[in-house]
């Protein structure tokens, strides 16, 4: 993305190998808000290991929904949750088409929540206004389009890797190396 494109919510933030800072070591993000007072982000492929039910005692996850993710290094006591679904046009939590915020896990214990994916994350990533700019102007991110596949279908520990192949030769070089290069 050139400095010209915008930047809104739905994109994918790809975390370049320069970008030194180890909370976002290899991560790709997914834009949630963005406006002149500044943006707000989940990591979306960072999973816990802890499980949903040792955080959210009386919520029963639809299947496969087990491990909560981090979402970032600001508010990690707090919790997100990502939700797709139909239904949901026209709230101010929509991100993309089919993918939202949910307002409140009281509303996703409904008998008729719009979901059919649900992920948890502790936390966000976030940025003052012009500091995301600045960063990506830096070479620290790269932008691109998101859609629900890359959200919800992949595997976690396969999605920073595809995204750098998708960035073309000069980026796939990197899809391989280890999050420790110390480790290669």
């Amino acid at each position: 993305m050139n400095m010209a494109d915008p930047i809104q919510k739905g994109q994918l933030l790809i975390a370049m190998p320069e970008l030194a800072d180890p909370n976002f070591l290899q991560t790709v993000i997914l834009l949630c808000n963005y406006g002149t007072e500044g943006a707000l982000g989940v990591i979306l492929n960072r999973p816990t290991g802890i499980a949903v039910s040792a955080l959210i005692h009386d919520f029963p996850p639809p299947a496969g929904v087990n491990l909560i993710y981090e979402g970032g290094p600001i508010a990690k006591n707090s919790v997100l949750v990502l939700c797709r679904g139909e239904g949901n046009e026209g709230n101010e939590n929509d991100i993309i088409e089919d993918i939202f915020l949910a307002q409140d896990i009281a509303s996703l214990k409904k008998d008729d929540a719009p979901y059919s994916d649900i992920r948890f994350y502790l936390g966000y990533a976030g940025w003052t206004s012009g500091q995301l700019e600045a960063e990506i102007q830096s070479g620290a991110w790269r932008t691109a389009i998101a859609d629900p596949t890359l959200i919800f279908d992949i595997d976690p520990s396969l999605l920073w890797p595809k995204m750098m192949r998708s960035l073309g030769p000069a980026c796939a070089f990197y899809a391989t190396m280890p999050l420790n290069p110390s480790m290669n």
